[in-house]
């Protein structure tokens, strides 16, 4: 009797311990979404002023030399000092891309005094989004502070975030499609994910005009009109077997849970040829003839869907496309947090993310996604992907990858 007592007791702790978990989980993607959400409407500010005039302290170059904004600083800034604020600054590890080295050079003291108030600017909004904001203005030794925080090396034990602040800089520049990728690790496995596109439309209709465009018609639109949704936001939770979007919080109005969220799912289409392909528009760090020839083999022969960033992962998880394949040249080194929040979005509306061999990525080994295998594959189901599979190890032998 004792023993079934005890085991009544440990299965109920069990399932507590569950629930408990559960509704952590679940707060932490509640506050994930708000703080992207202010990260899309920061970066927007941002875009904007960069399209209406040309130089200035606002575009940096990275050591890759690829181009690197107040928005990227400012970001890792607002969502390090948010989620520190939720969970307090123990709690929280950030793995992400910029480090505090290059905005503390005595040169960079106007982008420096750019980026403090341009989080200072955002951190005003906090309240929009049902988070809450300074008492005060941050300082630069604040501001400084919430960067340098976000210097986890990840690994394979433990929980830490992985955040991209801007993904996709050149398409930021440009005022094309970007993203700001936020996914929660633990020992090894993503169990969260949130992309935010701010220029993503809502429609897929609207994917076929030029951003150009989409930036007119925004501008002769007004702000509180609902028939211009520019912009998503995607999120999902490990398990949950969801996926869900919200549009982009309109200006002057405040963000209430769900902010009309709606679930999204992968495409049906299970057929090559009537399959669309994603790609990413950069040459540097992707091979396009192979992609191209891959896709051809298969039977693929719709035009690719090219586009900056992790967009690619949103517009599989939402049906817009089928395919997603990235093959790196020689020596370059994928890192978790160009992946991490896709991964989980994708798996969790019904797709499939591995490498080129089949294997779930691996995301326990610090900041780089080691022992990938050739490429990565990310699909709508099972049919196109052991094709794809199939077709790359036929092809691989004879490429220049």
């Amino acid at each position: 009797m004792e023993e079934k007592e005890n085991q009544t007791q440990v299965g109920l702790k069990s399932s507590l311990d569950s629930e408990q978990f559960s509704q952590s989980q679940d707060k932490e993607l509640d506050v994930a979404v708000r703080a992207v959400q202010m990260a899309c409407s920061l970066c927007q500010r941002v875009q904007d002023g960069l399209i209406s005039r040309t130089g200035g302290n606002e575009i940096q170059s990275k050591d890759d030399n690829s181009p690197v904004t107040v928005a990227d600083w400012s970001v890792q800034a607002t969502v390090s000092w948010v989620l520190s604020e939720a969970f307090g600054s123990r709690n929280v590890s950030i793995v992400a891309e910029e480090d505090v080295q290059t905005l503390s050079k005595p040169c960079a003291a106007g982008l420096l005094e750019a980026v403090v108030k341009t989080v200072n600017k955002s951190l005003v909004d906090a309240p929009h989004f049902g988070l809450k904001g300074p008492e005060m203005p941050l300082g630069t030794s604040e501001v400084l502070e919430a960067i340098s925080r976000c210097n986890s090396n990840g690994g394979p034990t433990g929980r830490f975030w992985a955040l991209d602040p801007v993904d996709g800089t050149l398409g930021f520049v440009r005022g094309d499609q970007y993203a700001i990728a936020l996914a929660l690790i633990e020992d090894g496995e993503v169990v969260l994910g949130v992309l935010g596109c701010p220029n993503y439309p809502m429609r897929k209709e609207w994917l076929g005009y030029h951003h150009r465009y989409h930036r007119i018609v925004s501008k002769l639109t007004p702000p509180t009109s609902e028939s211009w949704d520019k912009g998503c936001v995607i999120y999902a939770r490990r398990g949950s077997g969801k996926a869900w979007m919200q549009p982009l919080l309109h200006v002057n109005k405040k963000l209430v849970w769900p902010n009309s969220a709606r679930p999204v799912r992968v495409s049906s289409i299970d057929n090559p040829s009537m399959a669309t392909f994603c790609e990413p528009v950069e040459k540097a760090n992707s091979s396009h003839s192979f992609t191209a020839g891959l896709a051809h083999s298969v039977g693929m022969r719709k035009q690719p869907l090219r586009v900056y960033s992790m967009v690619k992962y949103a517009a599989i998880a939402r049906g817009d496309a089928e395919v997603f394949m990235k093959f790196a040249r020689a020596g370059y080194k994928e890192k978790i947090w160009d992946h991490a929040a896709g991964v989980v979005v994708i798996q969790e509306a019904g797709g499939m993310v591995t490498d080129a061999r089949g294997r779930p990525l691996d995301f326990s080994k610090g900041t780089y996604l080691e022992g990938l295998d050739r490429g990565i594959i990310a699909s709508a189901g099972a049919t196109l992907h052991d094709k794809i599979i199939t077709a790359v190890d036929a092809s691989w032998d004879s490429s220049s990858l």
